[in-house]
């Protein structure tokens, strides 16, 4: 079983994102049985609140749905309890460092560090801009899966 968690900020706009549009690639790779997804926060502030309207409104035109999740924070546990630990911004594996004690097994990437076009995913909290931010989770989960299936013999 791999294990995935997807991190950001809050965990109601971006990781959320690409936990559900993940789940969904393996889904239709017949894949499922071989992935634990989840994703979390690296703050406090929006903990036990539901996925933002933003993310849910965009996934929800892919037929993607994200009921029942609610923000949880990452913790320390994490790190051993995962394979791959994946932030969409620099301050994100920042603050995954800091909550985990470090990286010694090198667990700790952002989403697009695994395309061709490797850069910090915007916060569409801030940016508002829900179509950008779905558009480089899709390449991002797209190239995880990749080299997941590759590194992994799915």
């Amino acid at each position: 079983m791999i294990k995935i968690l997807f991190v950001c900020h809050g965990n109601i706009c971006r990781s959320p994102m690409a936990e559900f549009v993940f789940r969904d690639i393996v889904k239709r790779e017949n894949a499922s049985d071989h992935f634990f997804i989840a994703s979390a926060a690296t703050s406090s502030e929006e903990i036990g609140n539901p996925v933002h309207y933003g993310t849910r409104n965009k996934l929800r035109q892919y037929g993607i749905s994200t009921d029942g999740k609610y923000a949880v924070k990452m913790t320390r546990a994490d790190y051993d309890k995962y394979d791959y630990l994946i932030g969409m911004e620099k301050y994100n594996l920042k603050n995954m460092e800091r909550i985990t004690g470090g990286d010694p097994d090198k667990k700790i990437s952002r989403l697009l560090d695994f395309t061709d076009s490797p850069k910090d995913i915007a916060d569409p909290w801030y940016t508002g801009n829900f179509d950008l931010t779905y558009d480089e989770i899709k390449k991002g989960c797209e190239a995880l899966f990749k080299f997941v299936a590759k590194n992994n013999t799915l």
